[in-house]
């Protein structure tokens, strides 16, 4: 498997994750893994399965399995974004780089920009969806927009909008201002224009006719601001559009 790498020091690498690869592994997931690739590549010792990071920033302690082994057990990838999901993956070389982004993480102090193709016209151009999410109590694979849900927010900018085969799409970038699982589809949808290529979130059948033209999810990891870990310096990375998208955009 080989993995773009968008940046690389002695703390630090900053990778541009292809769509249809899973971050983390663990039992359920088959298949190798963007955790199997760092694992080989910075010769980390090899685990069986790792804990489950449930927000997108802040790995879920299981057990004694803390401390040291959260470093460990996740071979320094610090977050994640879902399987069909493109884009920019922080992994930390050294425990120090690890706690120190999570900490940033934790504290909203780490900025991404994400590209998706929606459905529709957004309007206005400009805004912010603000509404609580949370696991769906009666289908726990999906989350959704519930009461008691966690708190997120989601800066938006529409980029243009087009037409396709009669139908109307938006370019939008999106500035999650929280991190929890699904939140930028869940959020999408809950303004009725959800990702293009969404199996969960987009309903059946309009999900079943986006996968017979695009193969994925259209959301794209594009832009990651941050705080050296080590040496305080302010970075900024950008992972290139994929194909799949930019074809569709142009």
């Amino acid at each position: 498997m080989e993995i773009p790498i968008l940046f690389e020091d002695e703390s630090l690498i900053v990778i541009n994750k292809p769509p249809g690869i899973v971050v983390n592994r663990a039992e359920s997931v088959k298949g190798e893994t963007i955790q199997d690739w760092v694992e080989t590549y910075l010769s980390f010792p090899r685990r069986r399965e790792s804990s489950v990071i449930e927000d997108g920033s802040v790995p879920v302690k299981t057990g004694i399995r803390s401390g040291m082994t959260d470093f460990e057990d996740r071979a320094g990838i610090v977050h994640r974004i879902d399987k069909e999901t493109s884009g920019i993956l922080l992994v930390a070389k050294t425990p120090e780089a690890f706690y120190e982004l999570q900490r940033q993480f934790k504290e909203r102090k780490i900025h991404k920009t994400y590209l998706a193709i929606v459905h529709g016209k957004l309007v206005p151009d400009v805004g912010e969806i603000n509404a609580p999410v949370g696991r769906l109590p009666w289908n726990r694979e999906r989350f959704g927009i519930v009461p008691g849900g966690k708190e997120a927010k989601t800066g938006y900018r529409v980029q243009g909008t087009g037409v396709r085969e009669k139908e109307t799409f938006s370019v939008v970038e999106l500035y999650p201002e929280s991190g929890r699982t699904h939140q930028i589809r869940v959020h999408l949808k809950y303004i009725n224009h959800p990702i293009v290529g969404d199996y969960l979130y987009a309903g059946r059948k309009t999900a079943r006719l986006d996968r017979q033209r695009v193969g994925r999810v259209m959301l794209h990891a594009w832009k990651l601001s941050c705080t050296h870990p080590i040496t305080g310096k302010l970075l900024a990375f950008e992972a290139p559009i994929p194909d799949d998208m930019r074809k569709i955009i142009q």
